[in-house]
């Protein structure tokens, strides 16, 4: 009996673009270093002045809208980044250069705790 065979292993004689099947997107990277989250997003072709970027009760809201005049399109860019742990939101810095907006969301270290430790009944 034939096991049943993966989307990229029954499309692969097809031309069905593989990314079709993929969930999930690679236009942003989201590590966290030296006691802060740092976000990097892909908005190429976007002038700064069209990237909003809010921070809203631990959510980082980033948006942009860009219209090309000459080819009469509209691009449209909106991602909601939740942070599990506390962000000092007075330090949140962002930067955009090359087509990268760079978000830097510092973390408050007294509130980086592990939390309260939950006794285990046995």
């Amino acid at each position: 009996m034939a096991l049943p065979q993966t989307a990229n292993a029954w499309t692969g004689g097809l031309d069905f673009p593989s990314r079709l099947f993929e969930r999930g997107s690679n236009d942003y990277e989201l590590y966290e270093q030296d006691n802060e989250f740092v976000l990097s997003v892909e908005l190429p072709g976007f002038d700064p002045a069209e990237i909003t970027v809010t921070w809203d009760d631990g959510i980082l809201n980033v948006a942009g809208e860009h219209e090309d005049e000459h080819r009469g399109t509209r691009r449209t860019y909106h991602r909601r980044f939740r942070f599990p742990k506390t962000v000092d939101d007075t330090e949140i810095s962002a930067e955009y250069q090359n087509g990268i907006l760079t978000v830097s969301l510092p973390i408050v270290v007294e509130a980086a705790a592990t939390g309260t430790e939950i006794e285990i009944e046995s």
